[in-house]
């Protein structure tokens, strides 16, 4: 049906703006429009101010019982919560990530209005978006009962922009408070929480009929899931189970600025920026059993220290003159490879030092842990270096002690630690993908303020991956899907390095 004329437009000046645009074409009609919205005061990239949705703050303290549902899932994925209603939208956050096994590895954003995306809907931001100037409201000086106040109130909480995480969150009835309750408690819920980086609520379903045999879909899902992934699910994809008491726990926890773990891990704790993140890293020095005393038998020492033993009796009381450059000369650097096997780990001649890593990375350890040091153009032992170099235990004790390598980058030195942490832990989880996490938690990312990447981590680790390989305390992983895989000595050897780590013992 042709569309009837505006009656307040009159009819021959619709027919003289046609016959205006008539013989235009889209590249004069793209540049007509900006002139025309311009004429009529219309600016298209103002956007209409957002009315706040923000009600008084409650006079009083009562709890607020909310459900909050993962939207798309099914049957769905939800966990029932009991508030503090003056709590703020920076403290809900930690809460929720808590309560479905987030990692606070990516951005997120919460809004009030009728959906997530309506055009008046009210957003509160994260710090990296309030710090980038987005339009919206800070959401640490937003209180949770500014936005819910009578049950079926509802809120919206996306978390991960790529995978799309939306939260629905819905007050369902208030309660008269008792002072001694915690600000957060899990009452109840349903089904494990999603991985981080699964691909959004199609990844978790498929991941998760693939993982259960009683699954309508199970077998198509399988069929699926190795196409997309390859055939065995990795640790890192794996749901997380729903454990209500070992959320409390997490909440219960002490808060930002606060940890139970003494000196200096303790303080690595602290910088955590997150309740979750926090309480992954002191789960991790649990189960890494720091408590238990370290033994290490001496012939296994012997073993994993030979490739230090091997390099500081090559350097001997009279050093080696190193290159014009500072580098090892071709000979010994063929020596290396040749007598500690290492041929097999590395493609090249192997006989300049800047060309082969693996030896590289022995000389600049050594380096690094107070065994070698540069005088004048030659490579000397150090006075550590000369005492340890016929005692192979001492050796091992003193690598452990000055685990990780020196550095004066403070992300290398945390990627070290934690990744340590990760091995002395058993973790099954990847570990690049740990350290990645917790670095991201701490405030470590790109340039650009997007989170750490397991590479980037990798990378961060580097020097103390470095001594393990040497040590034989990692091996590769066979399918390549994760960081290198640490020995049962790997792991004796960095519980060894943690207790001995500045002020843990």
């Amino acid at each position: 049906m042709a569309r009837k004329p505006d009656p307040q437009v009159p009819a021959e000046i619709l027919e003289q703006f046609k016959q205006l645009i008539g013989g235009l074409d889209s590249n004069d009609l793209h540049g007509l429009l900006p002139q025309v919205l311009a004429a009529a005061g219309v600016d298209p990239f103002t956007k209409t101010p957002v009315q706040s949705r923000r009600r008084p703050r409650r006079d009083d303290v009562v709890t607020y019982r909310v459900r909050v549902d993962l939207a798309g899932t099914k049957p769905p994925l939800w966990r029932r919560l009991e508030l503090a209603s003056d709590i703020f939208l920076n403290e809900f956050h930690d809460v929720i990530q808590t309560a479905f096994g987030w990692t606070d590895s990516h951005l997120h954003e919460f809004a009030s209005g009728k959906d997530f995306y309506h055009a008046m809907a009210e957003h509160y931001l994260c710090p990296f978006q309030a710090d980038e100037g987005e339009p919206g409201v800070p959401e640490a000086d937003v209180r949770l009962d500014e936005l819910l106040a009578n049950p079926g109130d509802k809120l919206f909480y996306l978390y991960d922009f790529g995978d799309g995480w939306m939260h629905v969150i819905r007050l369902e009835s208030v309660h008269p408070r008792d002072a001694s309750a915690p600000r957060a408690v899990c009452t109840d819920g349903r089904r494990s929480g999603p991985s981080e980086n699964c691909g959004g609520v199609y990844g978790y379903e498929l991941i998760t009929a693939a993982l259960d045999p009683a699954h309508p879909e199970h077998a198509e899902a399988v069929v699926d899931y190795a196409q997309t992934y390859g055939d065995v699910v990795e640790p890192g994809h794996a749901p997380i189970p729903f454990d209500r008491d070992e959320i409390n726990r997490a909440l219960a926890r002490p808060g930002q600025g606060e940890s139970d773990l003494p000196g200096p891990l303790g303080e690595l704790a602290v910088l955590l920026g997150s309740v979750a993140a926090r309480y992954r890293f002191e789960q991790l020095i649990e189960d890494a059993k720091l408590d238990a005393t370290v033994v290490i038998d001496a012939d296994i020492a012997a073993r994993m220290v030979s490739p230090y033993s091997w390099l500081l009796d090559r350097v001997g009381s009279d050093g080696i003159k190193l290159t014009s450059a500072g580098y090892l000369p071709p000979h010994h650097v063929e020596a290396a490879m040749a007598e500690l096997g290492l041929s097999d780990q590395w493609i090249g001649k192997g006989n300049r030092e800047i060309q082969t890593l693996p030896v590289l990375d022995l000389r600049e350890t050594a380096q690094a842990m107070g065994l070698l040091r540069k005088y004048r153009g030659t490579l000397v032992l150090t006075p550590r270096g000369r005492a340890v170099r016929d005692d192979p235990l001492a050796l091992w004790w003193h690598l452990a002690e000055k685990m990780p390598p020196a550095s004066k980058d403070a992300c290398e030195t945390q990627a070290g630690l934690i990744f340590l942490t990760t091995i002395a832990a058993g973790s099954a989880e990847d570990a690049d993908t740990t350290v990645a996490v917790l670095l991201t938690a701490i405030g470590w990312g790109s340039l650009d303020g997007t989170p750490m990447t397991r590479w980037m981590a990798n990378d961060a680790a580097w020097d103390t991956k470095a001594v393990l390989r040497r040590l034989g305390a990692l091996v590769g992983d066979p399918s390549h899907r994760r960081s290198d895989i640490a020995t049962p000595e790997g792991v004796t050897f960095a519980r060894a390095a943690l207790r001995t780590w500045p002020g843990t013992t």
